[in-house]
């Protein structure tokens, strides 16, 4: 119960503002199906073998959210059922998804992944890198994936101002992307950015999307 009371709370907290990806990476799948009971179908994982093994015995309608750093030789194991990928991070990869997907006749969100963070550890794009990858004529070929926006991780900090400063870029590469190569494509308006220690800085700098886990399923 403890843990559809904190899903509950959260949820009302939010109030509709975002769409709340519930991080669901090591738990069990009871646990899943508890939180699915009480309305909730956005989930979260980061490890291919755990994605695919939830998912083959977890409800349909369940929106697969995968968003750890994806190795291309990963993605034909994902693209049969996952809803959004978070974690794209090159053209090459890209390409991967969108070949997979056409095998498939499936079309795939992705978010392009920035690196925003201080932590050098942390995987993503730089702005210009982005850029590059959209201005290939390779991209603007492929049929069998959307690019609907972006995502970025915050420093692990307790710099509240730093975590701020760097949502904020995300805000603005996102800005960019949207007026020089999607001011007429309605899906590309995603923004995920925001955990569990800094959500509502993230929701104050214009996120659409947080991904949330020891909130709602407690301390990993």
């Amino acid at each position: 119960m403890q843990l559809v009371s904190n899903y509950e709370n959260l949820y009302k907290a939010l109030g509709g503002k975002v769409r709340m990806v519930a991080v669901s990476k090591t738990k069990p799948v009871e646990m899943i199906r508890e939180l699915y009971d009480a309305g909730q179908r956005d989930f979260g994982e980061n490890r291919v073998q755990e994605l695919t093994a939830k998912s083959a015995v977890l409800p349909a309608d369940i929106t697969w959210h995968f968003i750890g750093h994806l190795q291309t030789n990963k993605v034909r194991f994902i693209v049969p059922f996952v809803g959004y990928i978070h974690s794209v991070d090159s053209l090459k990869l890209l390409s991967e998804i969108n070949r997979e997907a056409a095998k498939i006749n499936r079309v795939i969100n992705c978010l392009l992944q920035f690196h925003i963070a201080t932590e050098e550890t942390k995987f993503g794009l730089s702005f210009e890198e982005a850029a590059a990858l959209l201005n290939n004529p390779d991209t603007a070929r492929m049929q069998n994936v959307r690019i609907c926006g972006i995502m970025g991780m915050a420093t692990f900090t307790d710099n509240k101002q730093l975590i701020r400063n760097e949502f904020r870029q995300l805000k603005s590469h996102f800005d960019k992307l949207k007026t020089s190569y999607f001011n007429d494509d309605p899906a590309f308006r995603e923004i995920s950015m925001g955990m569990s220690n800094d959500y509502e800085i993230a929701i104050e700098e214009g996120s659409t999307m947080v991904r949330i886990g020891s909130l709602i399923f407690g301390e990993r």
